[in-house]
């Protein structure tokens, strides 16, 4: 049976089932906690962007739960049986592909219902890539901003880049690999030569990690085929990171 400790959300809570937020590995898979498997084992329900891809997780740590898929698309469909879940006393998980669910993730949405609904929900906290790129960056961690996935037409890219334009401390971002030299070359124009870190298959057998001005990144990146999800990581401030060039 769950056990978790006990906190009043609202004095209007009259369900007794939990939605839990469960942090799973972006891409090493011994990079999840203990609680994190206590909670997959003993949950009702675990709610996922892809099932294949959750189920090899379990597989690994052999866990045998029912898995049902929720992600952008089909999340809104979704929303009014789960609610009805929670209502009867049901238990679930969600959990997103890889990291932390509900950030730069349809999870938010379920999560806002529940909140109106007055369902308690609790983090499981874990992995981030958005965190774990930004704490070997080299740049400044004491102020930053992240923006998710950059937007993929380029009038709308070049807006948001814009807008940060004078944001004063780091900026996190991710990419696809597709669209990685569009996005460089977006923000060299844009902010100028500035140091970026770019993150690469972080925790994975082809992890890299590339730390140098926007044009040595463009350099680095036009003849190759990129692949596997992307962190960026640069600032508005062209002497940040300076010290990471030879």
């Amino acid at each position: 049976m769950i056990k978790e400790s006990k906190v009043s959300f609202s004095d209007k809570i009259s369900v007794v089932g939990t939605l839990y937020l469960v942090s799973t590995p972006i891409g090493n898979l011994e990079d999840i906690t203990f609680r994190a498997l206590r909670i997959l084992r003993e949950v009702d329900l675990i709610l996922c962007e892809d099932t294949r891809q959750t189920k090899k997780l379990l597989d690994h740590y052999k866990i045998n739960k029912p898995l049902e898929s929720f992600f952008e698309g089909n999340e809104e469909a979704k929303i009014g049986g789960l609610i009805k879940r929670f209502e009867t006393g049901q238990n679930l998980a969600l959990v997103t592909d890889a990291g932390t669910p509900s950030v730069s993730d349809p999870g938010y949405r379920l999560v806002v219902a529940s909140l109106k609904k007055g369902i308690k929900i609790m983090p499981v906290p874990g992995p981030s890539a958005a965190i774990a790129a930004l704490s070997v960056s080299g740049l400044p961690t004491d102020r930053f901003i992240f923006v998710g996935f950059l937007p993929q037409k380029e009038g709308r890219r070049k807006n948001l880049l814009e807008e940060l334009k004078g944001w004063e401390g780091t900026i996190i971002a991710y990419e696809s690999p597709n669209r990685l030299l569009f996005a460089l070359e977006a923000i060299r124009e844009i902010f100028g030569n500035v140091t970026i870190c770019v993150a690469r298959e972080m925790t994975k057998i082809h992890e890299e990690f590339f730390r140098g001005k926007v044009s040595e990144a463009l350099e680095n990146f036009k003849d190759r085929q990129v692949k596997g999800e992307i962190t960026l990581i640069f600032s508005s401030d062209p002497s940040s990171g300076s010290q990471l060039i030879k």
